[in-house]
């Protein structure tokens, strides 16, 4: 007599662990927008230094070129290796948010979770046992809303061990 597996049930998805949830491509672009605007103003100050100290215009060409190679790689580290939440299957880590409170907590030490708005921005906030709290501003971030919240909710679940019913 051969038993089959039992049929997978609602939620009981393999992990894709760690996930990792990047920075939306509008956020990039206002991260490249203020170096490109740096980069202007060290080329200014830059020009008049050449100017002022009688100095070779080539340096200006240098100074161009590495500052164009820094905004590119800037562009490419924000775009395809910075992240803004990383969950695991221990918990999770948040980057990049200015005041996002306790930036990393394991799930088990997370009490709750709940959506609410912070200067008119959509967030997530993961409310811990010892009284502190993540903030997640998901606009932010590279994907849908209502997506991150389900995805999370997954990996709360499963983090404190919870089945679904």
């Amino acid at each position: 007599m051969s038993s089959s597996p039992p049929a997978p049930q609602p939620g009981d998805e393999p992990a894709d662990l760690p996930a990792v949830y990047r920075l939306h491509p509008a956020v990039v672009a206002r991260f490249v927008g203020a170096a490109l605007v740096l980069l202007a103003v060290v080329m200014f100050a830059g020009t008049m230094v050449v100017a002022f100290a009688n100095l070779t215009p080539d340096l200006l060409v240098l100074l161009l070129v590495v500052g164009i190679v820094a905004v590119f790689g800037l562009g490419w580290v924000l775009r395809s290796r910075a992240y803004v939440v990383r969950c695991d299957e221990d918990g999770y880590r948040v980057r990049m948010v200015r005041g996002a409170g306790a930036t990393q907590a394991r799930w088990t030490e997370v009490q709750d979770a709940v959506t609410t708005t912070r200067a008119g921005a959509p967030c997530v906030v993961l409310r811990l046992r010892d009284g502190r709290s993540t903030t997640i501003p998901v606009g932010v971030l590279a994907l849908d809303r209502e997506q991150f919240v389900r995805e999370l909710q997954r990996h709360l679940q499963r983090g404190q061990g919870l089945r679904p019913l």
